[in-house]
């Protein structure tokens, strides 16, 4: 291997290189789709296309990172794949969908960070729902309260902040 870990005697990880094009092709869509935002930036300085476009350079710079990562020599073998995880947060954002409108932001949110928590390995589910959905009431008060955005309101917000 040289010093550079490039070697030339192995093919690059095909993979890599598709996902690094997506990457890239995305990060051009977001900035194309920035572009045509408008440009008044107020009295911040920072316009609505800003962010959209810093996502969209750090989107391409993340596919040619990709890409020399699939010429490199030094690539473990990709580990086994564990459907469950997924199915565990795809479960809990499908419910998350059905019962927001009429449990609420807090109970419904609380359920997809349980959810979430089980896929991340913590089984304990009456410990980490009751903490989501405390997280999650938090989070309506300031969103609610502070900046004036309406979140679906359900029997949990009406009862503390009063809808």
């Amino acid at each position: 291997m040289s010093q550079t870990g490039f070697s030339g005697k192995r093919r690059p990880d095909r993979a890599a290189l598709i996902i690094a094009a997506a990457l890239a092709v995305l990060g051009i869509i977001v900035i194309w789709d920035a572009a045509r935002l408008p440009a008044d930036t107020g009295y911040s300085g920072i316009g609505p296309a800003d962010v959209p476009g810093l996502i969209g350079y750090g989107l391409i710079a993340l596919g040619a990172w990709t890409a020399i990562a699939a010429f490199r020599e030094e690539q473990d073998s990709p580990p086994a794949q564990e459907p469950a995880p997924v199915l565990w947060i795809i479960g809990g954002l499908g419910a998350q969908l059905v019962l927001i409108g009429f449990a609420g932001f807090s109970i419904a949110t609380g359920i997809l960070f349980a959810c979430t928590a089980r896929a991340f390995g913590y089984r304990r589910m009456l410990v980490s729902l009751p903490v989501g959905i405390l997280f999650a009431t938090v989070v309506y008060g300031l969103f609610d309260r502070m900046l004036q955005l309406n979140l679906p309101a359900g029997p949990l917000e009406l009862l503390i902040y009063g809808g």
